[in-house]
């Protein structure tokens, strides 16, 4: 589908070349369709009707004669243009909280931070630690996404990320927080029954939880490939919770963090597979001065560091 562009032109700042003067307030607007990426969303999140916010939005456009989203089937994704003027948006926003904390003399980091992830680490350690840092930023939102396949750092998808796989593209901060170990679990109910000689040593005749085939690049689905030489897994699940689920029901053998199986009861039998994977903290670099961002960064660093040597299956 063809981008629609409402005006041409470029722009390094708000106001220039603008044809109107623009006003301050729409660059709320600007933000919340980045950070959705459709009217619909941006309309929820603001509270606004969806023909105020479109109209907002052509306002603004206008005003600074550049167009800042393409529009496409799928939403709006933001042009070059709308990506340059993200990080000079989001200082507006953090000017106009400080003004109003200043007024308020509470002096509260606040604002709204989209955070990507995948669902082991957001169910089992982010948002159960979230009430801390909630309690100490009383103004902050936390978007919480698990949907990691469909999220990039570089088109503004989210304000960080915490995940397994090192970005390599955009123009981002990394760094390293730990290591998330695996290991080959069951359930004493499966354990208990299971058909195994003594003498036998590998898992020829165990059933498997695996992946479905949408996820078969990940590192324990290509180990239990190996391991089941063209058998099918039992069970193929796109998400560990249903992983857990199964194995607890005593339907087979699963390759599950330590940091999961560990407190639900299960026993690993296996824990060299080689299929651990690092935890990667990164953070569109624009926004590393933000103070929402830097905030929930902090956080979140602070927490994965505690809990490194759990995550890595030490004692």
């Amino acid at each position: 589908m063809k981008e629609t562009a409402i005006h041409g032109g470029s722009i390094s700042d708000f106001g220039k070349q603008a044809t109107h003067q623009p006003s301050w307030d729409d660059a709320r607007i600007f933000l919340a369709i980045a950070r959705a990426g459709t009217l619909s969303g941006a309309a929820a999140a603001l509270g606004l009707g969806l023909a105020t916010v479109s109209r907002r939005l052509d306002r603004l456009e206008t005003a600074l004669a550049v167009p800042l989203f393409s529009r496409h089937q799928s939403g709006y994704r933001l042009t070059d243009d709308g990506t340059a003027l993200v990080p000079r948006a989001e200082a507006l926003e953090q000017a106009g909280h400080a003004f109003g904390e200043a007024a308020r003399g509470q002096g509260q980091v606040c604002g709204h931070v989209r955070l990507a992830t995948a669902e082991n680490l957001a169910t089992s350690l982010i948002v159960p630690s979230l009430p801390a840092l909630f309690a100490r930023h009383p103004g902050l939102q936390v978007d919480v996404v698990t949907d990691v396949r469909t999220i990039n750092l570089h088109r503004r998808d989210a304000d960080l990320a915490v995940r397994m796989i090192k970005p390599e593209r955009g123009h981002l901060t990394t760094r390293r927080l730990g290591t998330l170990g695996f290991g080959l679990y069951g359930a004493p109910a499966y354990l208990d029954t299971r058909a195994r000689s003594e003498e036998r040593a590998g898992f020829e005749e165990d059933d498997f939880i695996g992946w479905t085939e949408d996820y078969s690049h990940l590192p324990a689905a290509q180990w239990i490939e190996r391991c089941l030489r063209g058998r099918p897994c039992r069970l193929r699940t796109t998400t560990l919770t249903a992983q857990i689920s199964a194995v607890s029901a005593g339907l087979g053998l699963a390759i599950l963090p330590h940091s999961l199986a560990r407190p639900a009861g299960f026993t690993c039998l296996f824990d060299d597979l080689g299929v651990d994977q690092p935890i990667w903290l990164a953070v569109h670099s624009d926004l590393i001065q933000s103070a929402r961002v830097r905030a929930v960064a902090d956080h979140l660093t602070g927490v994965l560091l505690d809990r490194r040597m759990d995550l890595r299956g030490r004692p």
